[in-house]
């Protein structure tokens, strides 16, 4: 079975491991344009990757769709163009106005609208296009580009469940560590 058709897979990202290199970006942008590295630097192509690192207090780390149970992106927009499908959260373009809502919503700031070059707002669209991590669904791979681009491994593919389970049991071990010196007992009435 293909990664990317498991239910609830989320791209994860370990920032103690990420150098804030952006080669999640590039091989992002390359992997949903129309045009290969080289060729868009020849021709001038503008390459709009899905996710953007972001640096802060000392710590780079991509911003990516979380691919969200509950959807808050999905539920707020006006015209549908946004649904979560097979465990993965998915933009239907051809259906997307370019509001922004699904932006201001996003818990995570993983969305973005951007209008193409020679798109011209008409009365149904501002011309721009929601756009989202999408786990690289159409793109034929096995893996996410940016998972695959990664030099330190910072960003991998993981079940949310396990993810949620692992982080319980690490949670766990961490208490009992701090707990382990305390003495506890029962107080007498």
């Amino acid at each position: 079975m293909n990664k990317l058709q498991r239910e609830n897979a989320i791209v994860f990202c370990d920032a103690g491991k990420c150098l804030g290199c952006h080669s999640c970006e590039l091989s992002c942008a390359i992997a949903h344009g129309a045009s290969s590295l080289h060729e868009a630097a020849l021709k001038g192509v503008i390459l709009r990757p899905r996710n953007r690192v972001v640096a802060a207090a000392g710590v780079a780390m991509p911003v990516q769709c979380r691919q969200c149970e509950d959807a808050p992106c999905a539920f707020a927009c006006p015209s549908g163009a946004i649904a979560q499908e097979g465990g993965r959260v998915v933009i239907r373009e051809k259906n997307c106005v370019g509001c922004k809502v699904c932006v201001m919503v996003c818990p995570f700031g993983a969305i973005t609208v951007k209008a193409e070059a020679g798109t011209v707002p008409d009365g149904r669209s501002n011309g721009g296009v929601a756009r989202k991590c999408d786990l690289c669904a159409d793109t034929g791979r096995e893996l996410p580009a940016c998972v695959e681009a990664c030099p330190t491994k910072a960003i991998s593919l993981v079940d949310l469940e396990e993810l949620r389970q692992s982080l319980m049991e690490a949670r766990a071990a961490e208490l009992a560590q701090t707990h382990k010196h305390l003495a506890l007992r029962k107080v007498k009435p």
